[in-house]
């Protein structure tokens, strides 16, 4: 089990917000803050659909956001909150940038690469590794999602 640290709770806050967001806009609702020494650095949501992006997820539009403000590719020090498991593409640009610690809200039984379907996160093959903290709020992220896929039925 890994440490839950007292401020997961409002940075995870943040990005639920986010992530609700991206439901107005008819995005898939997730969230992402990047956070360094209690300071948001990135953030984003989902804007595959506006964007017509595959890779434009809520992680990598919070990366591409920190590495610029950090004028650095290397994110160390940093956590990212993110309201689902990231899958393979975000958890593998995690571990390019050299984020630390990783704290998600809900499990992707269906993409997720931090433990659910793959964990690359602790992949032995791969020369860095990330701690993940998951099931921060799930209760509330997981919901967010079933009412977005709900009314798209």
């Amino acid at each position: 089990m890994h440490r839950i640290d007292p401020s997961d709770e409002h940075f995870m806050s943040i990005a639920l917000d986010l992530a609700r967001e991206a439901a107005r806009l008819g995005e898939s609702p997730v969230g992402a803050v990047m956070v360094r020494d209690g300071m948001i650095l990135g953030a984003g949501f989902n804007t595959v659909e506006r964007d017509a992006d595959p890779t434009a997820h809520a992680e990598m539009i919070a990366l591409r956001e920190a590495a610029g403000k950090s004028h650095d590719w290397r994110l160390l020090r940093t956590t990212l909150y993110v309201t689902l498991e990231p899958c393979v593409m975000c958890v593998a640009a995690l571990l390019h940038a050299r984020v630390p610690r990783l704290v998600y809200g809900a499990r992707d039984h269906r993409w997720g690469g931090a433990g659910s379907l793959f964990d690359l996160a602790h992949d032995p093959r791969i020369n860095h590794e990330i701690e993940v903290v998951s099931g921060v709020m799930e209760a509330e992220a997981a919901e967010l999602m079933r009412q977005f896929f709900r009314q798209l039925r």
